[in-house]
């Protein structure tokens, strides 16, 4: 018997709070994932990270990036899924590209949320498509209380990195507003270790994110809450070791919703409405104006109904519908229309156990969606010690690109649909955490690119099985005024194709990684640890790409009363190991990192 132990997960509430709901937007990761696994990174760990997600995530999680060079594309691997098997939820809605299916995690920057929040397993019950491997939810909780902060980030480093974030909070108790700007860039040019004066050519890249989020309390019992975000992007294409590249890659999107919360009696009722866009140009030659490209506009619309029968039974159901437009130079013009159902139920008995239930059904004239479900229980057998055990079924839709690519795309395709059980352990002091989920999962129709004749083209190939290990330490002590913290994660993954009986490529058998903080007065240190084993490629030359470790260092010192000011230096593999993520694509060398950040 398969037997673990399940990951640290935030308190979970049995009654609904109104003063502590208005706030979330993702009511259902708050309140319906207490039999999973959920890992929170609040703002002062992100704070100590760079500012994409890829490293936030890659030096904190068990996640797994294919990374190709520093800057690009960066696709996950969670519990050895594909990067189009990963949701990423952004307060709530899903945000995956309608194009292509995946979300490129180094078009996110840490910096504009208050928490991000990891959510190993299936949820596509609630979620929707992609939800097989995991979901990774990007929050900005409202807060109705009086304050005004003001915070000032800028970093400059090696290969002339450059960044700034600005974040500003006015709120009192009828009004909360939350406003950011983020800018990145680098030249991106550094030298290749072990080579002769070769660099990283054509890998220069810039962002600009702004978001802006706003909360009004129109009376005791109603609120209305918009967020709105809008990112651009430009990122050189940088070559490998066997060939160069003059390929440019353009990104234009803009996230809005709208949300309009009421509590009445047991009831808690939640209308949403959402409006996303995505663009993007493709230039095979940076330097001239001919170019792929494609967008795609997406409507939600979402009602959301929660009630609390007594204290220990919370009902909840709600319905979406969903409207996609995708146009393209190689999609055409194509349109998408699905609606969904969902009824959830949590409910406690006998005191120590909880139990979690969800059911989802979908309809849309593109594929036939299958029915989904989700049962969890969870057992509390001391205050410090409890069990879970969830069992999950989860899809994911073909996506545009899939059905649409001209001469390419298939209208004949099969949702991917995935049976997951994960069984687990949590043990928790006052100073030590420790956890880890055992897991197994069957993914039907596997859908993947596959050359027919001279064209490559989406087909549904087999089935994959995936099952493994991850556990989850943490760690603290105070002695006297010496702080110490230590965090650390390991993850044991087989991801099998069942015909051909060997590891998916791009997926590590082993990933751990450690960080430890240590404060003193007005002195903090980091120290970041990182270890992907070796993984297969579809090379026949290069077939492996070889394990790796790397290791960051930060330390910060305080200026003047209550952390105002605060400076910081950081050493970037400071060991300079010289490893590649995708072969040949080498990684910089040891590189450094100022960094400046004001309170006011």
């Amino acid at each position: 018997m398969i037997f673990g132990m399940c990951q640290s997960i935030c308190a979970q509430q049995d009654s609904i709070v109104a003063l502590q709901e208005v706030r979330v937007s993702d009511y259902a990761l708050k309140n319906f994932t207490a039999t999973k696994s959920v890992q929170v990174l609040n703002d002062s760990l992100i704070a100590k990270n760079k500012a994409s997600l890829t490293s936030l995530l890659n030096f904190n999680s068990v996640i797994y990036f294919k990374e190709n060079g520093l800057g690009m594309v960066s696709s996950p691997s969670f519990r050895g899924t594909t990067a189009q098997q990963t949701a990423v939820i952004w307060n709530g809605i899903n945000i995956n590209s309608q194009l292509n299916g995946q979300t490129d995690f180094n078009t996110i920057g840490s910096r504009d949320y208050n928490s991000i929040s990891v959510q190993a397993g299936g949820s596509s019950t609630i979620y929707g498509s992609s939800a097989i491997g995991g979901s990774i939810h990007l929050n900005n909780d409202l807060v109705f209380k009086k304050q005004f902060d003001n915070e000032l980030f800028l970093n400059y480093g090696s290969f002339n990195t450059q960044g700034l974030n600005y974040r500003i909070l006015v709120s009192d108790a009828k009004f909360s507003s939350q406003a950011s700007i983020s800018r990145n860039s680098s030249d991106n040019n550094f030298t290749y270790l072990g080579t002769k004066n070769q660099r990283n050519e054509n890998g220069q890249f810039w962002n600009t994110a702004v978001n802006a989020n706003f909360g009004y309390k129109l009376n005791s019992a109603s609120f209305i809450k918009f967020y709105s975000q809008f990112f651009e992007s430009e990122r050189h294409f940088s070559g490998t070791l066997a060939a160069p590249s003059r390929s440019k890659y353009e990104d234009l999107n803009s996230r809005n919703l709208i949300e309009w919360d009421q509590f009445f009696g047991r009831f808690i009722s939640k209308v949403k409405l959402a409006f996303l866009s995505e663009e993007y140009k493709y230039f095979e030659n940076a330097n001239t104006a001919v170019f792929e490209t494609a967008r795609a506009e997406t409507v939600i619309a979402k009602y959301d109904l929660n009630y609390q029968l007594d204290s220990n039974t919370n009902w909840n159901a709600f319905i979406d519908f969903t409207k996609t437009k995708g146009i393209g130079s190689q999609i055409g013009i194509n349109n998408r229309n699905i609606a969904a159902a969902v009824l959830a139920l949590k409910k406690r008995f006998f005191q120590d156990f909880l139990l979690e239930l969800s059911l989802r059904k979908e309809l849309t004239s593109n594929y036939e969606s299958p029915f989904l479900y989700a049962a969890g229980i969870k057992y509390e057998v001391s205050k410090d010690y409890n069990l879970k055990l969830n069992l999950s079924r989860n899809f994911r839709i073909p996506t545009f690109n899939d059905l649409y690519w001209q001469g390419s795309g298939s209208a004949i395709l099969r949702p991917e649909s995935a049976t997951q059980i994960e069984l687990g352990q949590e043990f928790k002091r006052a100073k030590f955490h420790l956890s880890a989920t055992a897991y197994y999962s069957k993914i039907k129709d596997f859908l993947q690119w596959t050359p027919v004749g001279s064209v490559w083209t989406p087909v549904n190939v087999g089935n994959v099985s995936n099952y493994g290990l991850e556990f989850y330490g943490k760690w603290k002590e105070k002695m006297g005024e010496h702080h110490f913290d230590l965090n650390s994660s390991y993850a044991y993954t087989l991801s099998r194709d069942d015909d051909l009986g060997r590891q998916l490529i791009y997926v590590p058998f082993h990933k751990f990684n450690a960080n430890l903080n240590y404060s003193f007065r007005k002195i903090t240190a980091n120290y970041q640890f990182l270890f992907n084993g070796a993984v297969f490629t579809p090379s026949q030359k290069f077939n492996v790409v070889k394990e790796y470790w790397v290791s960051n260092l930060g330390i910060y010192y305080a200026l003047g009363s209550g952390e105002i000011y605060k400076i910081g230096f950081q050493v970037l593999n400071i060991w300079n190991k010289n490893y590649q993520i995708v072969s040949l694509r080498p990684m910089p060398g040891r590189n450094y990192m100022m960094n400046l950040t004001f309170k006011f």
